[in-house]
């Protein structure tokens, strides 16, 4: 069938793309006997499934996200301690309705950044905003915002996100006015938006991070109630494979 009649008019209303899938559908629709509304429904759904897909994707970049931390890639075999059925269930995402924060913590290599970029994808297929970054980048990007005025503006955005990913923290040392600018994010989110903190330090160590212990002690109050902890342990998956 010449279908390159329909292309120009697809390109017209922005529908280029459904010219991928238009000679698969025509096919079946003969083959199946499938009504005209039936056969328009299958383009459509089609369309619909690839803007999906192509948002999702924008925003796993804007997110920085890897496309390979999904709870489908993640290896369970080699990290049979992660609780995979309560995993399943945070990647409902429900505990984003309540403002819930997710605490990962464990030695070096045992997957906690990828089961933390794995949930925030979920929330990303639900059409929540989440972005991932170390903990220690994040807050310097946020201070050096200072400089040119940016810091109400990024701060802001930083609190409204639907889920906030802040990787490996407690693995360098913050600087007095990053741990208050930390402080101060935790409490605008508490019981609003989520966190997820994944950190090397047993949970009992985080406070000497803070180097404050009034601002540890409000901080890691608010951080924890209404949390899931998860403690991973074994050896490092990176290490393993590099082994073998």
């Amino acid at each position: 069938m010449n279908l390159h009649p329909l292309l120009p008019k697809l390109k017209a209303l922005r529908l280029g793309k459904m010219a991928d899938t238009l000679e698969e559908r025509t096919r079946q629709s003969i083959d199946e006997g499938l009504s005209p509304t039936d056969f328009l429904a299958l383009l459509l759904d089609d369309e619909i499934e690839r803007r999906h897909q192509g948002r999702l994707r924008r925003h796993m970049r804007a997110a920085s996200l890897e496309e390979d931390k999904t709870l489908a890639r993640f290896d369970f075999a080699a990290c049979p301690q992660a609780p995979r059925q309560l995993l399943s269930e945070l990647a409902l995402c429900r505990f984003l309705e309540h403002g819930e924060n997710i605490l990962l913590a464990g030695p070096t290599g045992t997957g906690k950044s990828h089961l933390a970029q794995a949930l925030a994808y979920e929330a990303l297929k639900r059409r929540r905003t989440a972005l991932f970054r170390p903990i220690h980048a994040l807050l310097q990007s946020l201070h050096a915002c200072r400089a040119d005025g940016s810091f109400p503006r990024a701060f802001a955005r930083l609190v409204r996100l639907d889920l906030l990913v802040l990787d490996d923290f407690g693995l360098m040392a913050l600087t007095p006015q990053a741990v208050e600018d930390f402080y101060n994010i935790i409490c605008e989110r508490y019981e609003r938006r989520s966190i997820i903190l994944t950190s090397n330090r047993a949970p009992e160590e985080w406070a000497e991070v803070f180097g404050n212990p009034l601002l540890a002690s409000a901080a890691l109050d608010r951080l924890t109630h209404h949390s899931h902890l998860i403690i991973l342990k074994g050896k490092s998956y990176r290490q393993r494979g590099r082994k073998r």
